[in-house]
């Protein structure tokens, strides 16, 4: 049920309002990978979008004051993974600051052109950074689909109201 908007409590653009708002929306969760100088790193995200069939193209941000930032400004290849409901605990880890997020129990390989690949996902992607575009506190990148695996069984995990949830019936 949805309510009819009260345009008279309606709030100036901040950072909090735009938080408010996005709380309410469910996103599907990825942990993005990267080969760095001193080893693996990665983030959760919440802001992954496919971008364009032909070529296969995808977008997520990445803020630059984040950890990863500095491995993924100068990557060239990155891992994108979709988690599935069962991996709460490894996407609170990547989204966790100071996290050993490639320590035990985090499971996974190097995969092609060096990227980390997570193990048990529902479906991963090694992808070719084509640009990475200024956006306010962030950087949207841009990547091209190079190979990957969509065959891990399970349901994907969500992220909604603050918090990792899965889908209801």
């Amino acid at each position: 049920m949805t309510a009819t908007p009260d345009l008279r409590t309606a709030q100036l653009a901040s950072p909090d309002l735009l938080r408010s708002v996005f709380r309410r929306h469910a996103a599907g969760v990825a942990v993005i990978t990267a080969p760095g100088e001193t080893g693996p790193v990665g983030f959760t995200a919440t802001s992954l979008t496919s971008v364009s069939a032909e070529p296969p193209m995808l977008s997520f941000g990445v803020g630059t004051g984040a950890s990863s930032w500095p491995a993924i400004s100068e990557a060239r290849h990155v891992g994108v993974h979709i988690l599935g409901e069962h991996q709460r605990e490894l996407a609170a880890t990547f989204a966790r600051s100071g996290a050993d997020r490639f320590g035990a129990p985090t499971s996974w390989r190097e995969g092609p052109e060096g990227v980390p690949v997570l193990d048990d996902v529902l479906a991963w992607l090694v992808c070719r950074v084509v640009a990475r575009v200024p956006a306010g506190d962030h950087r949207i990148v841009l990547a091209e689909v190079v190979l990957g695996d969509p065959a891990g069984t399970g349901r994907p995990l969500l992220y909604h109201q603050g918090r990792f949830t899965a889908l209801r019936d």
